[in-house]
């Protein structure tokens, strides 16, 4: 049993941090051992949601992107707030396609490939206030590798 773990971040909105933020989420949650798969889900969405701060929060002024992640047994939530312009209509924010910047060729896909890659979503905003993001998976528990030969392996 994996128990409980947290960790916090903090770093400016700008766009090369974002692999920053990703690439921490995914050595955090190591320690799960979650699958390829697992991970690469979970990579893509921060990076969803982190792009989404940064570039409809807080447009092109620098803010602050917060980034909570914690363990519970094999359940990771992943918040990732900022306190930028807010998004005005939520349920329209999260449907496929649209997007608040078609000039900068923005897929609109973002929330839609948050809710695909991760068991729950959660979007909470406020005009002027900010946004929050949170993301919810449960890591499936890997079988055991029994000890064995690499002869044995091989034999099947």
């Amino acid at each position: 049993m994996m128990g409980e773990n947290e960790m916090k971040l903090e770093f400016l909105s700008k766009s090369n941090n974002e692999a920053f933020a990703r690439i921490t989420v995914a050595a955090f949650v190591s320690a799960l051992d979650p699958t390829i798969e697992e991970i690469s889900d979970i990579k893509t969405a921060v990076s969803e949601a982190v792009t989404n701060s940064i570039v409809h929060g807080y447009e092109n002024k620098i803010g602050i992107v917060n980034v909570r992640c914690k363990i519970v047994d094999r359940e990771v939530t992943i918040e990732i707030a900022d306190t930028g312009k807010g998004i005005e209509n939520i349920e329209m924010a999260k449907q496929p396609l649209y997007t608040s910047k078609p000039s900068l060729e923005r897929s609109g896909m973002g929330f839609t490939i948050m809710e695909s890659f991760m068991d729950d979503l959660k979007v909470e905003s406020v005009l002027g206030l900010g946004t929050k993001v949170t993301m919810k998976k449960t890591i499936k528990e890997q079988p055991k590798n029994e000890d064995i030969t690499l002869e044995e392996a091989l034999r099947g």
